[in-house]
C-alpha cells in the first residue's frame, strides 16, 4: 500500500481516554493538522451504505438500539471505518504534520498506512466508567461503549501497540507530548498565526459537517438551526486553550474568526 501523503501522527484508543483532548491541545499548540474520525462518520456510514454493509443497513432501522450489544458493535463500523479513515488520512496535504484520532484508529490501520508515530489511550476501568457516566449515554450506548473499550484494548495489546494507561491523575496531553517530542520538533509544523487560524477553521468546519450530516438522516429530529455544538477557539494563540458555544447554523463561513470573548486574532508572526 502507498505511503500516506499527509505526514501523520495516529492517536487511537478506547472511549473516554481523552483523544480529542490531546489531539486538539497539540494541534493548537504545535500548529498541527487535526483529522477527527467522529466528524467523519455520517460520510463513512453514507459509504457503507452505498457498498450495501449489512450492519450499516440495520443502523438505519427505526428500533437500531434494541438490537443485542454485539450486533450494536457491528453496526458501530468499528473495522469498516478503519480503511475509510485511512483514504481520508491518504487524501491530505503533506504538511503540516496531522493529528489523526478516533477509536476507529486501530493499530491495523496504523501499521497498513504507517506515520511517523502511533500511540493509543486506554483508560483505567474506573476511569472509563467515570467518563461513561459523564456522558449521560442510555443503557444501550453505554453496553455498546463498554463493550468498544474491550475490544479496542484486546487490539491493543494483542498488536503490541505503543499505549499509554490513562487514569484520572495522569496528564495525558504532557505524556503524549514527551513521547512525540522528537516528531514534534521536527514538523512540518504551520509556523504562523494565519496557518493556525486556517488550521482551526477546517477543524471547525468538521464540527458543522458532521452536525449537518447527522441532521440529514430521515430519522433525525429537526435540523441543525436549533443545535449548539462546541467549537475550538481560532484566535490562533498556540496557548489558547478556550473552546466556544455556537450554533451550528451560524458558524461563520467567511469572514473574522470564530473566538472565545477576549480574544482576539494575535499579530501576525
Amino acid at each position: 500500500m502507498a505511503e500516506p501523503r499527509a505526514a501523520v501522527l495516529w492517536l487511537g484508543g478506547a472511549p473516554g481516554a481523552g483523544k480529542s483532548t490531546v489531539a486538539e491541545r497539540l494541534a493548537r499548540r504545535h500548529g498541527l493538522r487535526r483529522y477527527h474520525a467522529d466528524t467523519r462518520t455520517w460520510a463513512h456510514r453514507d459509504l457503507a451504505l452505498a457498498q450495501g454493509v449489512p450492519a450499516a443497513l440495520r443502523w438505519e432501522s427505526a428500533d437500531r438500539w434494541a438490537a443485542p450489544v454485539e450486533e450494536l458493535l457491528a453496526s458501530a463500523l468499528h473495522s469498516e471505518r478503519g480503511p475509510m479513515v485511512a483514504d481520508d488520512v491518504r487524501a491530505l496535504p503533506a504538511a503540516p504534520l496531522t493529528v489523526a484520532e478516533g477509536t476507529v484508529v486501530t493499530p491495523g490501520v496504523a501499521a497498513a498506512l504507517p506515520g511517523r508515530a502511533a500511540l493509543w489511550l486506554l483508560p483505567t476501568p474506573e476511569l472509563l466508567e467515570k467518563r461513561l457516566t459523564e456522558r449521560e449515554l442510555g443503557p444501550a450506548p453505554l453496553a455498546l461503549y463498554r463493550r468498544l473499550a474491550a475490544v479496542i484494548e484486546r487490539e491493543v495489546l494483542d498488536a503490541g501497540a505503543p499505549h499509554l494507561w490513562v487514569d484520572g491523575d495522569t496528564d495525558a496531553v504532557a505524556a503524549v507530548t514527551t513521547a512525540w517530542a522528537g516528531v514534534l520538533a521536527a514538523g512540518p509544523r504551520a509556523t504562523t498565526a494565519a496557518e493556525r487560524r486556517a488550521l482551526l477553521r477546517e477543524a471547525n468546519e468538521g464540527v458543522v459537517a458532521q452536525y449537518t450530516a447527522f441532521f440529514a438522516r430521515p430519522w433525525t429530529p429537526d435540523g441543525p438551526r436549533d443545535a449548539v455544538a462546541v467549537f475550538s477557539c481560532e484566535c490562533g494563540d498556540p496557548d489558547c486553550t478556550a473552546c466556544v458555544e455556537w450554533p451550528v447554523a451560524a458558524f461563520p463561513a467567511t469572514g473574522a474568526p470564530l473566538t472565545a470573548p477576549g480574544h482576539g486574532a494575535p499579530a501576525p508572526d
